[in-house]
């Protein structure tokens, strides 16, 4: 077992990273470029918490990438800070709720960052809500509380969760709370319940996404930390900034290319980090990525996926709502499946939009009114190959991919 402890020196001794955790989505560097007008006014909504008082509940949108998970964090450690200093008690709490996507585990999470001991299974949310109450209601302190990524909890359970958080100040005594939402669906907060709508969203925000210039100064400042001196080739960070750059402009997508580059490096044996092991590094994430998210999808998620496929084969490059609709009830008879609505097959078009695997915008046809033009934005082959990972779909995924690629070859 020689070769494992060369593996094992080797990786203690990098010669391609110095930090390799600083290009980790969940570091909070102390600079964050291109974003001071967003600190300022994330940091002015906050600040009233200092003087005791309950700052406005936030709403905030953006793509994925865009940095606002990593400014209110950012924002929130000075806060806490501040406070410390000025003997103040302000509190942040944050969870993503993706990963803590039921009512009872957001409110364990809550609980378990106040003090309070939640058992994995057996309390009713109700009671978790009151322990809750009980242990803050009288320790003066500002809770500010981050919910991110807060439509996963929406779509999959509703908003009864927001109304009891939006409401809770009124159970309180001394303290107060605090409530900002984060997510990547611009049209979220209109599928909420207009009281929690009124509630959370008193303030909301809009992130921008970063031109290609933009995520280069991030890659930079990010590069300085991370990386060894003078392992970069020159042309690394231009290009991981420019293919970030075509994807909504995604400052996590930059930094995952940055990162990846630098581990196949590494493996590799090389002393540097080049454009080809940047190119290596699209191929793998985008080939982790596409798994991943294709195996989250339900089965009629994956058949409209396929759908979208077929459509855009054969040299197209977009498809209208209305083209995906018939292939998929195509798709659907020769499995012997009941065919959902056209209204339920344009949501699951949204959600394959804001998951990242296809784009999806409305166009003006002039007289002709609007259409949703479709295009798919991930590589199809892996799309393909992710999909035929379903059982369900094995009579059909041949069909599939002669459809969707052999017309393209035989162009």
């Amino acid at each position: 077992m020689d070769y494992l402890r060369d593996i094992f020196e080797k990786a203690l001794k990098s010669r391609i990273f110095k930090a390799r955790e600083k290009l980790l989505p969940d570091y909070v560097p102390g600079f964050l470029p291109h974003r001071d007008s967003e600190i300022r006014r994330v940091a002015s909504i906050l600040a009233p918490s200092l003087r005791g008082e309950k700052p406005s509940n936030m709403f905030i949108y953006g793509l994925t990438g865009t940095g606002k998970t990593a400014v209110v964090r950012y924002v929130l450690s000075r806060l806490e800070s501040s406070s410390r200093e000025s003997g103040g008690r302000v509190k942040s709490i944050y969870v993503n709720v993706r990963y803590r996507d039921t009512p009872y585990r957001v409110l364990a999470d809550i609980g378990e960052a106040v003090g309070v001991s939640v058992p994995f299974t057996g309390l009713s949310t109700g009671e978790i809500f009151s322990r809750i109450i009980r242990r803050v209601s009288d320790s003066a302190t500002i809770y500010i509380i981050v919910l991110d990524e807060i439509d996963f909890l929406v779509k999959k359970r509703g908003d009864d969760i927001l109304y009891k958080l939006t409401r809770v100040n009124s159970e309180l005594r001394s303290s107060k709370i605090a409530l900002i939402g984060i997510t990547n669906s611009v049209d979220l907060i209109d599928s909420l319940d207009p009281r929690v709508k009124s509630s959370l969203g008193e303030v909301e925000l809009i992130f921008p996404p970063y031109n290609a210039e933009q995520l280069r100064d991030i890659l930079e400042s990010r590069a300085l930390e991370a990386f060894n001196e003078g392992v970069l080739d020159s042309d690394v960070i231009p290009l991981c900034a420019a293919l970030a750059a075509r994807e909504h402009g995604d400052a996590r997508r930059a930094l995952d290319l940055l990162r990846v580059a630098g581990e196949i490096s590494e493996r590799s044996g090389d002393s540097k980090v080049t454009r080809d092991h940047v190119l290596r590094a699209r191929d793998e994430i985008e080939r982790d990525r596409v798994v991943d998210v294709i195996r989250t999808l339900p089965l009629h998620g994956k058949l409209v996926l396929a759908s979208i496929i077929i459509v855009t084969g054969g040299g197209r490059t977009y498809a209208t709502t209305g083209e995906v609709y018939e292939s998929y009830k195509s798709l659907t008879r020769r499995l012997g499946l009941e065919t959902v609505t056209m209204r339920r097959v344009s949501g699951i078009i949204a959600e394959l939009d804001m998951l990242g695997v296809i784009s999806g915008r409305v166009v003006s046809r002039g007289r002709y009114g609007k259409t949703r033009v479709i295009e798919v934005t991930a590589d199809p082959q892996a799309l393909v190959k992710a999909l035929s990972e379903d059982i369900a779909l094995e009579e059909i995924i041949e069909d599939i991919r002669r459809e969707a690629f052999g017309k393209r070859s035989s162009m």
